[in-house]
């Protein structure tokens, strides 16, 4: 199935979404790394998170006389942010975007709080800033560029495949499993 959603997403939004699902995202996102995880597991959140979408992404960002543009922006490989990810998720996150997977402890956080983890493809950069908008702010600059927290705005962002849902479905689990069948029952 493929769908539109826009954010903030709700717990119907994503209690509806299935491994294999296809998602494109309009609203407001949020790209967040391993030192903005760490951070906001120790120091809060720079923005509310209820319903919110995170991005694993470091951005290429120009900097212009009226701001900030945005050049690039794919995902980063979210294993990185696991041991966080579970209180992030905790805060009210309904989707994480990356690539890779999680590990279980964020796949129990996920079926947990309703959300879902969507996977970006890698090495797109330029097609997924073509559904950038605009940047809305920035959060946490002394982080640096990737490690800041951007939040932008898009519109049908995506392709986005969901790769491990609400109700502990898990594509990338699948897949080990099958590779890791008996040739002879294959």
């Amino acid at each position: 199935m493929s769908l539109k959603l826009k954010t903030p997403l709700s717990g119907e939004d994503t209690g509806k979404l299935r491994i294999g699902d296809i998602v494109y995202l309009s609203g407001t996102i949020y790209t967040a790394r391993d030192s903005a995880h760490k951070r906001m597991v120790e120091d809060g959140a720079p923005v509310d998170l209820k319903d919110a979408v995170i991005f694993h992404a470091g951005p290429i960002i120009r900097s212009t006389d009226s701001g900030h543009e945005m050049v690039a922006v794919g995902p980063t490989t979210s294993m990185r942010m696991s041991p966080y990810e579970p209180e992030v998720i905790k805060m009210g996150v309904k989707a994480i975007i990356g690539k890779g997977g999680m590990d279980e402890a964020t796949a129990q956080a996920i079926k947990e709080n309703n959300a879902v983890y969507l996977t970006a493809v890698g090495g797109c950069a330029a097609h997924y800033v073509k559904s950038v908008l605009r940047i809305k702010s920035v959060h946490w600059e002394d982080l640096g560029v990737p490690e800041a927290v951007w939040e932008l705005e898009v519109r049908d962002f995506g392709p986005l495949l969901v790769t491990m849902d609400s109700e502990g479905g898990n594509l990338y689990t699948k897949v080990k499993e099958r590779i890791n069948v008996p040739e002879e029952a294959k």
